[in-house]
């Protein structure tokens, strides 16, 4: 719910930081962990999860949910280039990057400075981010423990509660000191993947074992935003809304699609037909119109009379018998509406 100021660089920044990145990032490929999936090449937040569901099944179901208090804005300056230094012995790349790093940005017409943090809006500031946790990657390998890290999103898990409350001293005391983050102790748990998120995600768990599904607060806040979208007094064309819960889902679906979430999309294709019923009936305002299009729907002339005269509300008009007679399932995926149960069985069989 918070706000993050972001270094957007200039044209000749952005090509000079890409070429800055292009040219490290096969460097630091060969060193970072196979623990860490954040902003690299081939890797994402399928393969985390995948990851998760595999330490969860060896028997490892206490996780230690590490947050970091505004990351990217505490970066410090001096230790990030002791860490390129290890790998890096060009002195021109390294001021380079400092001068990238304290260029500092413009909020509201007024120069800030960066005395820390890597500004966000950058080519290079994901590898970056990168470099200077994978001091927390290497520290963790040592101690031989399984973890998960996407960007500043660090999961480590562990066999029992009491191990992971021991954990999470000892690495929250390591960050504090040597990489000089701040711990957010308020949301810093630990407790089981059943219960707690990673990237979305949540675990469930059956006779094979765990398995991904999409948290209960992704799926609240995917119905949230359809919600918004199909609010009956927005005012814009159909053909409009279904491109925009096309542009939404598709990718919603394409990013959650590990997951098993069935019985959730099914009854989110109901919910969301009734709301477009409900739109389209308000839009039919008088009941002239209603009679005119319940006619063009196939309702007899007596039939569409009647209905057209109702008074009951939109949200029950919706689910009314008529109205799912006339604006069938598949009348309203003609229309363009988007059948996420099909999406997703196309995307998963892929």
């Amino acid at each position: 719910g918070g706000t993050r100021k972001l270094g957007i660089p200039t044209v000749i920044d952005r090509m000079v930081q890409q070429a800055v990145a292009q040219v490290l990032t096969p460097i630091f490929e060969e060193i970072f962990s196979e623990n860490s999936f954040g902003f690299r090449p081939n890797r994402g937040a399928q393969d985390a999860i995948d990851k998760v569901i595999s330490y969860y099944n060896q028997g490892y179901k206490r996780v230690v949910d590490l947050d970091l208090k505004s990351y990217f804005d505490n970066v410090n300056h001096d230790l990030m280039i002791k860490y390129l230094q290890q790998y890096i012995d060009d002195e021109w790349t390294l001021k380079l990057i400092r001068k990238f790093l304290t260029s500092g940005i413009l909020d509201n017409g007024l120069f800030v400075k960066s005395e820390k943090g890597t500004p966000q809006g950058g080519p290079l500031s994901p590898l970056l981010a990168n470099i200077y946790l994978n001091e927390l990657d290497k520290e963790l390998t040592k101690r031989g423990h399984r973890f998960v890290r996407y960007a500043d999103d660090c999961n480590i898990y562990v066999k029992s509660q009491r191990a992971g409350e021991r954990v999470m001293r000892s690495i929250t005391k390591f960050l504090e000191k040597q990489l000089k983050v701040k711990v957010n102790t308020d949301k810093t748990r630990v407790g089981s993947p059943i219960k707690l998120k990673f990237l979305g995600f949540s675990l469930g768990v059956d006779n094979k074992g765990g398995y991904a599904r999409p948290s209960k607060e992704s799926q609240k806040r995917v119905r949230q935003a359809l919600k918004m979208t199909t609010k009956r007094n927005r005012g814009i064309s159909l053909n409009d809304m279904f491109k925009e819960i096309y542009q939404k889902m598709r990718g919603w679906l394409q990013y959650y699609s590990i997951g098993r979430m069935t019985t959730f999309i099914r009854r989110l294709d109901q919910w969301l037909r009734s709301r477009i019923r409900q739109y389209i009936w308000k839009q039919w305002k008088k009941p002239k119109t209603r009679f005119v299009n319940l006619k063009k729907l196939g309702l007899s002339q007596q039939d569409a009379y009647t209905f057209a005269m109702t008074r009951k509300g939109y949200w029950r008009t919706a689910h009314s018998k008529t109205l799912t007679y006339t604006l069938t399932n598949r009348k309203l995926e003609q229309l363009g509406l988007i059948n996420m149960s099909k999406v997703l069985q196309s995307i998963q069989s892929d």
